[in-house]
């Protein structure tokens, strides 16, 4: 049997902090890009910023569509790092390795993210 804590496994724990940390990540993503968008910088950032804002809140709220949202930034991110420098491992590297970490826990949080949904939706 799972802990719970709260009336909620765990598990379910997790991914609601999963969703607190891609919130955060998106508010320093949406400050920064903003920022180098008026200098005239890449819009990158704070595209990106506003959908993991968007992702961490459904996550928070318990909704599959965060963390479809986060694979949708991080395919964007991969993107744009192929485009600006190529297939280049030593500078693909900085660029999405960090999204793509993070993108292995929101992609296992799928699951659990279902299942808080059909929970919601029986009155659970």
């Amino acid at each position: 049997m799972l802990r719970e804590y709260g009336g909620k496994p765990l598990v379910e724990w997790l991914v609601l902090l999963l969703g607190v940390v891609i919130f955060l990540v998106g508010l320093v993503f949406v400050a920064g890009g903003a920022e180098l968008a008026l200098l005239g910088g890449s819009l990158y950032y704070l595209l990106c910023g506003l959908v993991l804002l968007a992702s961490g809140t459904a996550m928070l709220m318990g909704r599959t569509l965060g963390a479809l949202l986060y694979l949708a930034a991080l395919a964007y991110t991969w993107a744009w790092s192929v485009w600006e420098v190529g297939f280049s491992p030593v500078d693909l590297l900085p660029r999405a390795f960090g999204p793509t970490l993070l993108g292995l826990p929101v992609l296992f949080s799928i699951p659990v993210l279902r299942r808080m949904a059909t929970r919601r939706a029986i009155g659970g």
